[in-house]
């Protein structure tokens, strides 16, 4: 029994919708070089998916270049001149923007004033306050931030400290300044004492045994 023919509507499935779209460009495409080849014709065919996809053909025998230049002689016609026109619009107004900046960095630097007004002086102190009052606040940030570091460190040195005198207290030992020996790794620690009056010299020495735990 034969098909009837196809309604030509919008395919709502967007997955039927993508498979048809390729199957029709691949068939489209293969039309377009058999007739180029056929008549000897330049053929071109662009064409672009809801994806925002381009797929172009264009006949062997010649770039797509040429052959949009060949367009524009037969038919009279610029395809590029507005384009262009655009991007020159543009490129003026970058350059204006460009050089309006570099005039406001040289104001801030206290560079080419002769040409300000009262206004436009009283205006660019008001941006320089804000700016200094802006770098200030970041600066105070970062001491409060260091600040708030070396308290916490000095906060460990003295329950460090707390610790060791605690335990200079139970051996009947003198914190103000004693050397200890502990086993483990050479190296060497320095602790303040609370009222930075005192300093606690330890020496670890590798494989040293306490003298107090009688061995």
């Amino acid at each position: 029994m034969a098909r009837g023919p196809i309604q030509i509507k919008k395919i709502e499935n967007a997955t039927h919708r993508q498979v048809t779209y390729s199957k029709r460009r691949k068939g489209l495409f293969k039309k377009a070089r058999e007739l180029s080849v056929l008549c000897d014709a330049h053929v071109s065919v662009i064409m672009i998916s809801t994806t925002k996809k381009a797929h172009v053909y264009t006949s062997s025998s010649i770039s797509p270049k040429e052959f949009y230049d060949m367009y524009q002689k037969l038919n009279g016609v610029d395809l590029w001149s507005s384009c262009y026109e655009k991007l020159k619009e543009n490129l003026i107004k970058l350059k204006e923007v460009n050089f309006n900046l570099n005039r406001e960095i040289r104001h801030k630097m206290g560079e080419c004033l002769d040409g300000l007004n009262f206004e436009e002086l009283c205006s660019l102190e008001d941006k320089m306050e804000e700016t200094v009052m802006t770098i200030r606040e970041n600066k105070m940030k970062i001491i409060t931030r260091q600040t708030d570091n070396i308290k916490k460190k000095i906060r460990n040195s003295e329950n460090v400290h707390k610790i060791l005198q605690h335990e200079f207290e139970l051996r009947g030992e003198d914190p103000a300044y004693t050397k200890v020996e502990l086993g483990g790794d050479h190296k060497s620690f320095i602790g303040l004492s609370q009222a930075l009056q005192g300093v606690l010299a330890l020496n670890f020495s590798q494989n040293q045994p306490d003298p107090h735990s009688g061995a």
